[in-house]
């Protein structure tokens, strides 16, 4: 028992020893820093002895270079003595004072110069004090000599006694040349020796390096190696692990965790990634759920939800789409979803399909859809772009919902306007009976006074036959102009879907200006037009558009009955801006009713005492129809005016073109 409490005390001492020196770890840039700061003084070390032994190399050269110069003045000192006496024995030989005076003051002074360059160069070999003392003495004793002697000779020279100077060149020249050459042996010795040392010193010194610089190679190699594979190791190992944890959160694996040791940047990477794999497994379970709602959100909605991808391909269906379509979800992925398209509407949606993943635009498209009980629905099918980071589509997400019953209901609503439209024809063309009887009489009147002049010219003794002629062309004219007349309000009555037609504005005009003559000359009213050249035709209903402009006449009429003074109708067309025309009426009557005029349009709102309150309601929504855009304003100085537009279409050249065909 004892034997295990200690292996377990040991034990737990291990791992305290343990954690406290991975909480004692330097941080990885620290430790790093530490390593080359190492190797760096390694070589730093290496670097000073290295240049310490060149520094003893360069000491012992720079003193052999002093001992150098100081045998080359000494030689240089012994030359001017031998010049001195090659030159005074030339001279005495020739026996020219003169010159040997000149001669000598200039070997003097060179003489001079050089023993000065000697003891410079014997001072600075010799600063140690460890030459030979009778060096500099001695060279004194020669320079001291050679001046008196030479001196000397200067003055038996001038005597003329060259004898004399002969014997002073033999007996004390000679002994200086021969002093000055046993100093040149010396200090030729000296140098020598010097040489030998300084040869024996640099061996030695490049002996050091060869050990020196291999030893300090090796130990930074051996220190930095093994510093480099702990300090490796601390940091290599972690990331390994790091790696491995990055590599199975990829794979989906949140659960993993890296071990922690220590408090380096390694180990606070690893707390962070430990603590970001479990937001993820947090998140991941969240999208999870999120995904299942959202997955039953989009199949409970009661619309068709599907998604393709940027080429158009369907890669997502919802569970209704498939329940409404009664196909599988592998019929309709891809390209398949086009065969429950309505054939007569899959061209179009197809071609606007297309455009909208071209310009990469949302798109809106109505179509009829096959359904499970082998029957088509109309469907609002719209499609909308999900852009990326840079700007690319990622994904169209669309959707479709039914509009069976608004579309049945908008043909009710149709059949409903032309039902409308065609009693609002009816009651109109009943107050326009009058107008109408007096119109239609006008030609049978003529007709028939025209035929009566046909007989009385035919009853005569001698038939006038060009007059009859001339009279049965009036009769036709005035019979077809009736019969144009009871055509046009046959027209007017008649109920049904008029097709439409290209239709000059212009001349339907001049056409509700006939038409009308009879009820405007009634009242006084004085009809003018102000009609723009060269207009556009455009595509409309003939009839509806009759219907309108006479509505808005007849209204300018009535405006005009009860007014006192000038009863003008002016009616006028002029191009629009945006491809359009638009078409005036102005009345110079009451004008519109106080504080009431933007109900005028409403249904059932009359101002007259007979009137129904449906014609100007109808008139607008036949304008809407053809695109335009019908609207009143005061006429100044009194009076009404009504505008309407509408849309110059491409189609009215083609369609014009097969109408003259």
């Amino acid at each position: 028992m004892n034997s295990l409490g200690s292996w377990v005390t040991t034990g737990l001492n291990r791992e305290q020893v343990r954690t406290e020196m991975n909480r004692l770890r330097l941080n990885i840039g620290p430790r790093l820093v530490l390593c080359f700061a190492l190797i760096i003084v390694l070589m730093f070390a290496g670097d000073v002895i290295v240049l310490w032994q060149f520094h003893i190399v360069q000491a012992q050269a720079e003193r052999l270079d002093e001992y150098d110069e100081e045998l080359v003045t000494l030689l240089r000192v012994h030359s001017d003595v031998l010049k001195f006496r090659d030159t005074l024995e030339s001279l005495a030989n020739a026996r020219n004072s003169e010159r040997l005076k000149a001669e000598t003051q200039s070997m003097n002074e060179a003489f001079a110069e050089d023993m000065r360059r000697a003891k410079s160069a014997l001072l600075a070999a010799h600063s140690d004090n460890a030459s030979d003392p009778t060096i500099l003495p001695t060279l004194a004793v020669v320079q001291s000599n050679l001046q008196s002697q030479t001196a000397s000779m200067i003055e038996l020279a001038e005597a003329g006694d060259w004898n004399a100077v002969q014997l002073r060149l033999a007996n004390q020249l000679r002994p200086l040349e021969f002093s000055t050459s046993a100093l040149v042996e010396r200090v030729d010795r000296e140098v020598k020796t010097e040489h030998t040392q300084a040869a024996a010193n640099i061996h030695q010194v490049q002996h050091w390096i060869f050990i020196a610089v291999p030893t300090t190679v090796v130990l930074t190699l051996l220190i930095a190696g093994t510093l480099g594979l702990v300090i490796t190791r601390t940091i290599t190992r972690p990331l390994e692990q790091l790696v491995e944890g990055s590599k199975m959160l990829a794979r989906g694996e949140f659960k993993h965790r890296v071990p922690v040791q220590g408090e380096d940047e390694l180990a606070q990477l690893g707390r962070v990634f430990n603590d970001t794999a479990q937001r993820l497994q947090d998140l991941y379970d969240s999208l999870q759920s999120s995904e299942d709602r959202l997955r039953r959100v989009i199949n409970t909605i009661p619309a068709h939800v599907w998604s393709t991808l940027p080429d158009g391909s369907v890669d997502f269906i919802n569970q209704r789409l498939l329940e409404s379509t009664g196909l599988s979800i592998e019929a309709l992925l891809g390209s398949g979803w086009q065969s429950i398209v309505h054939p007569d509407d899959r061209t179009r949606f197809m071609a606007k399909w297309r455009s909208a993943l071209a310009i990469g635009e949302p798109v809106e498209i109505e179509a009829r859809i096959l359904t499970a009980q082998r029957d088509y629905r109309w469907l609002l099918v719209r499609n909308v772009p999900l852009r990326g980071v840079n700007g690319a589509i990622v994904k169209w997400y669309g959707t479709g919902i039914d509009i069976e019953d608004r579309k049945s209901a908008e043909d009710a609503l149709r059949k409903a306007q032309a039902d409308l439209a065609h009693a609002n024809r009816v009651t109109t063309m009943g107050e326009l009976s009058a107008s109408l009887a007096h119109e239609i009489n006008q030609p049978i009147s003529g007709a028939i006074t025209n035929a009566s002049t046909c007989l009385r010219r035919l009853d005569r003794e001698q038939p006038d036959l060009e007059g009859a002629r001339v009279a049965a062309s009036r009769i036709i004219r005035d019979a077809n102009r009736a019969a144009e007349i009871i055509n046009r309000v046959k027209l007017f009555f008649r109920k049904g879907v008029v097709p439409k037609e290209c239709v000059d504005l212009n001349e339907m005009i001049r056409e509700m200006e006939i038409l009308l003559h009879n009820e405007a000359t009634q009242h006084s009213v004085s009809v003018q037009t102000k009609l723009a050249a060269d207009l556009p035709l455009i595509v409309a209903d003939r009839i509806q558009l009759q219907q309108v402009l006479m509505n808005l006449m007849i209204n300018g009429i009535d405006a005009m009955k009860a007014v006192d003074g000038p009863r003008q109708l002016t009616l006028g067309t002029q191009n629009d801006s945006n491809e359009q025309l638009l078409v005036s009426v102005e009345d110079t009557g009451i004008g519109l009713p106080p504080n009431q005029a933007g109900q005028i349009f409403n249904a059932f709102f009359t101002t007259k005492e007979h009137g129904t309150g449906m014609g100007l309601r109808i008139s607008r929504t036949i304008i809407e129809a053809h695109g335009g855009r019908l609207w009143a304003t005061d006429n100044y100085p009194r009076g009404a005016s009504f505008h309407f537009t509408l849309a110059v279409s491409s189609d009215a050249g083609s369609l014009d073109a097969r109408s003259n065909s």
